[in-house]
């Protein structure tokens, strides 16, 4: 009887063991964290910070510009290395909304911006990188 409660008893352990080394290998996506890059404007440079957490399953993020302003970021979707993100800003009384799309690689998140301002869009290149913490 011991020598069939013994390969059990292990085969239990084991199969515990590989199913908590699981659940604790599902870590936070590669994109949580904060996020920099700048932009030019008027001979000024602007520094953004992009800051994404992960609460449950789901990932939520702010965006902190100009004068530390933190603005949440609307549809949040970070699949397959692929991040897109938007941001609604006012501005001079005008409602101007941003959308970021990018590819993760390695600590540098690079693609374009988006920016409908009253119905005029324009592209431009975006490329944003990871701060160390």
């Amino acid at each position: 009887m011991k020598t069939r409660f013994v390969p059990w008893t292990f085969l239990c352990v084991v199969s515990w063991l590989a199913w908590t080394a699981a659940c604790w290998s599902a870590d936070k996506p590669a994109v949580v964290g904060k996020w920099k890059w700048s932009i030019e404007r008027g001979g000024q440079t602007i520094e953004t910070t992009l800051t994404i957490k992960q609460e449950g399953d789901k990932l939520t993020g702010t965006v902190t510009g100009r004068n530390n302003t933190e603005t949440p970021v609307q549809d949040l979707k970070f699949e397959k290395g692929e991040l897109s993100f938007k941001v609604t800003r006012e501005w001079n009384g005008q409602k101007m909304v941003l959308s970021y799309k990018g590819k993760l690689e390695g600590d540098t998140i690079k693609g374009t911006v988006e920016r409908d301002r009253d119905g005029e869009k324009t592209t431009r290149d975006w490329e944003a990188k990871r701060v160390k913490e």
